[in-house]
């Protein structure tokens, strides 16, 4: 199953289709608005979105073009739901990057099918990268991670820090390095920030936090 982000501000449609989607046994967030949407994304990167246009704020099509310049987004596969069915508003949200397109109202049928679909030819199902450590297991392509058989909840940047270390064993980075390679930006003024989120990991980890070791004035290392 997948897990999906659902945009659309209609209350009522989108309670219907979060209902039928975990029923179908999907893991769903949604949200009423694409500022949200933006942040909710960082945390909870989704194998696909369903996209409705005319929101309030930041609209659909604006949302799809900021997840499609940005390469951590680029390949997650959209599929619009709108009121607006004219031949050319499809023809410019699928050459904007939509990978497929349905007109309100539709059947939670056809819906359910075009996800199944979706996530067979989806490059973010493919090519599955499941990385093993000392009883804690990585998969990278459903943002899941398990410890002793038994699956924990990190943030988006937690699980970027665990994969970056698990990869590396024995490898000290220094916290400028992490900020660099994880948040995309290098400030002594914002190391602490590295500090407050390997905490927090060690903790979620539990007893397999201490894999995560501190090296005085420098930074971290797994081992």
């Amino acid at each position: 199953m997948s897990n999906i982000l659902l945009v659309e501000d209609e209350h009522s449609l989108r309670e219907i289709i979060t209902f039928n989607l975990k029923n179908a046994g999907h893991e769903v967030v949604d949200t009423d608005n694409a500022n949200d949407a933006l942040i909710i994304i960082e945390d909870f990167i989704p194998e696909i979105i369903l996209l409705d246009i005319m929101l309030p704020g930041l609209k659909g099509a604006q949302f799809l073009n900021l997840i499609r310049s940005n390469p951590k987004y680029h390949d997650i596969p959209v599929i619009i739901i709108s009121a607006k069915s004219s031949e050319d508003d499809i023809v410019r949200l699928l050459e904007a990057g939509a990978d497929d397109y349905l007109t309100k109202p539709f059947s939670i049928k056809v819906l359910l099918a075009k996800i199944k679909v979706m996530m067979k030819r989806s490059p973010m199902t493919t090519d599955k990268k499941i990385i093993e450590y000392h009883n804690i297991l990585v998969d990278e392509n459903n943002y899941r991670v398990y410890c002793n058989n038994s699956e924990i909840t990190l943030t988006h940047k937690e699980f970027e820090l665990l994969t970056l270390f698990l990869k590396h064993p024995r490898r000290v980075f220094t916290r400028n390095q992490l900020l660099s390679t994880v948040w995309g930006y290098e400030s002594d003024v914002f190391t602490r920030t590295v500090d407050s989120h390997i905490s927090s990991l060690r903790k979620k980890l539990g007893e397999k936090g201490n894999i995560i070791k501190s090296i005085p004035k420098i930074g971290y290392k797994v081992e």
